[in-house]
């Protein structure tokens, strides 16, 4: 049954001062809200080897953001913001960004009224020679409210992805209130990202350094990656006071056979940096029942969790996962999840979870509320009073999950 869920329910007083609008110097020197057993304590980041359990298994997502914001002119004058989602033809990331002519994406637009049909040309005041040498130009090929079908073209033979390195900026979060600057080109991404195809970092990440990923992994826990490319829909607010009636967006992701052999035998804690890392890791307990029930894999819908019980083990589901990839001779899931994370839902992998503090009334605190069993205000109650700083370049938690 899917659960009737007051989005109001789950508001906190946020001010502005209380964003962090910049990154600490240092990664690994932001404050850590430690939660477990329903207790709530304060450390610093760089601890976090400290609070970990012994041989857990800790699980990273690798996407990596890219400069996906592009600044346009008509010869009007007027100015047009073209904000890259996804691509359309060719469908695949890594074929778009290949790309040395033209691509297609799906794209948020800027001033969207204001672009008719006629070609865009980059806007570069500097007049810098090497963007000048692309003729970047963008066609409107249809429209749909404010995002579009958005065709550009360019010369030179540069892949698509390196035209974003040089034309475009990194795409901040919009409650930063300020334009994308130098820092954020270095800091708005973890320092394993790998795989270029998100348009906002998973800001867990953000605070991890070599020398903190190095102690964990002297503690004896293992580290994985599973790549989730993160969308815009993660900055959409919930509009309705009803969250059965808030539309998740879908988001790719990819997980190794070889992972999914370890989860099938897991044994271990699992520790999930991210949101992003739980959202992909518990997906894929829904994949493998289509695996079961229909032989392949399918996109798991927003509220496959909650709308039926379901007679699998998260072992046969993980297994069938496993076979199917035996089967078709692939080395990697590939698939797509639009799963919501809210209070009733069952977590069969993740027990500990590394997060950054969310902004009031989204789906980030419904999944965390999930995750500590309603506790969620205690939490943020506490951040809030012991000068913690919020979303993406604040401070971070470590949460670990009731086993009640």
């Amino acid at each position: 049954m899917i659960p009737e869920i007051h989005i109001e329910d789950y508001n906190y007083g946020l001010e502005d001062a209380r964003i962090a609008k910049y990154p600490l110097p240092e990664r690994d020197a932001s404050k850590l809200l430690h939660y477990k057993d329903g207790i709530v304590e304060e450390s610093i980041f760089r601890q976090l080897p400290d609070l970990l359990p012994e041989k857990a298994l800790m699980v990273f997502n690798d996407t990596k953001v890219v400069p996906a914001r592009l600044h346009f002119q008509r010869e009007t004058g007027a100015h047009i913001e073209i904000f890259c989602l996804e691509p359309i033809d060719p469908v695949e990331y890594n074929t778009a960004f290949a790309a040395t002519e033209h691509c297609s994406w799906k794209c948020v637009i800027g001033n969207a009224k204001k672009w008719k049909q006629d070609v865009l040309r980059l806007y570069n005041p500097a007049e810098t020679p090497a963007i000048t040498a692309l003729n970047l130009t963008a066609t409107l090929e249809s429209r749909e409210g404010q995002t579009g079908r958005v065709r550009f073209a360019w010369q030179g033979g540069q892949p698509f992805s390196r035209v974003l390195e040089l034309a475009g900026t990194v795409p901040i979060p919009p409650y930063l209130n300020r334009e994308s600057e130098q820092i954020d080109t270095e800091r708005y991404q973890t320092l394993y990202a790998h795989i270029r195809g998100s348009v906002a970092a998973p800001t867990a990440g953000l605070h991890f350094t070599e020398d903190v990923l190095s102690r964990i992994r002297a503690k004896g826990i293992d580290t994985e990656t599973v790549c989730l490319h993160v969308g815009a829909g993660t900055f959409l607010p919930v509009k309705s006071s009803l969250v059965s009636e808030h539309p998740m967006h879908r988001e790719p992701f990819v997980v190794t056979k070889a992972l999914l052999q370890r989860l099938v035998a897991k044994k271990e804690p699992l520790v999930a940096v991210g949101t992003t890392s739980v959202r992909t890791l518990e997906s894929l307990y829904y994949v493998g029942v289509s695996c079961i029930e229909r032989g392949v894999p399918e996109d798991v819908p927003q509220w496959a969790p909650y709308e039926r019980e379901y007679p699998y083990s998260t072992q046969e589901a993980l297994q069938a996962l496993v076979d199917y990839l035996d089967r078709s001779g692939r080395d990697a899931l590939v698939a797509g999840t639009r799963i919501i994370i809210v209070p009733g839902f069952r977590f069969r992998l993740v027990d500990l979870l590394v997060t950054n503090f969310h902004q009031p009334e989204s789906t980030l605190i419904l999944l965390v509320s999930a995750f500590v069993n309603g506790d969620w205000r205690k939490i943020y109650d506490y951040a809030l009073e012991h000068g913690f700083r919020f979303l993406s370049y604040g401070d971070s938690s470590l949460l670990e999950r009731p086993l009640a």
